[in-house]
């Protein structure tokens, strides 16, 4: 990719990031190129729809994910572990308001763009509960489609105006039920 190409890639991203930030997932596609001082059809020949945006915007949030509960698995306890990767999850995913839809989409569809980093984030949260329960930490009647569930749940109810606190709340009431010792973070 030429200099200036790739100067263009990372400003429409980092531009959409923000953009995203503040209007969620339906964020006007010429609202991005305009903030970031090119055209629409510069947009689009970087992404060519929503989806392609989204995807380069989350597979690498995603991705950290994926790492990051390998990190707290080698530093921490189960049910430690389990909590932070919670907290981490649900921290990223809230950074882009309306991207829990998304993520279920393309969990459910292999040929999304981001089915695959999507399919290994939850898998790490499925492994680091696992890893909980053999530890006699967290209920054993929960898989991690279940925790993905529970924790997307969680994420909606942040992104709703207002609910921010009771979300907080929340996550520590379900938490609570999942997690059989008390908790340590």
């Amino acid at each position: 990719m030429r200099a200036d190409a790739k100067a263009n890639h990372d400003r429409l991203l980092a531009v959409a990031g923000t953009v995203i930030t503040e209007h969620g997932s339906e964020a006007s596609m010429r609202d991005i190129a305009r903030r970031a001082g090119v055209g629409l059809a510069t947009l689009q020949r970087h992404f060519p729809t929503r989806e392609s945006l989204l995807e380069a915007l989350l597979r690498t949030n995603f991705d950290e994910l994926t790492a990051r509960a390998a990190q707290v698995e080698a530093a921490n306890a189960p049910d430690e572990a389990l909590l932070l990767w919670l907290r981490d999850f649900i921290k990223a995913c809230t950074n882009y308001r309306g991207v829990v839809t998304a993520m279920v989409h393309a969990i459910e569809d292999p040929e999304s763009a981001l089915h695959s980093s999507c399919v290994a984030m939850r898998g790490s949260g499925a492994r680091l509960l696992a890893r909980a329960q053999e530890a006699g930490e967290a209920r054993t009647d929960l898989d991690g489609a279940d925790l993905f569930a529970l924790v997307s749940s969680l994420v909606w109810l942040s992104d709703q105006p207002g609910q921010e606190t009771r979300a907080e709340h929340l996550f520590e009431v379900v938490m609570s039920a999942v997690v059989t010792t008390p908790s340590r973070t």
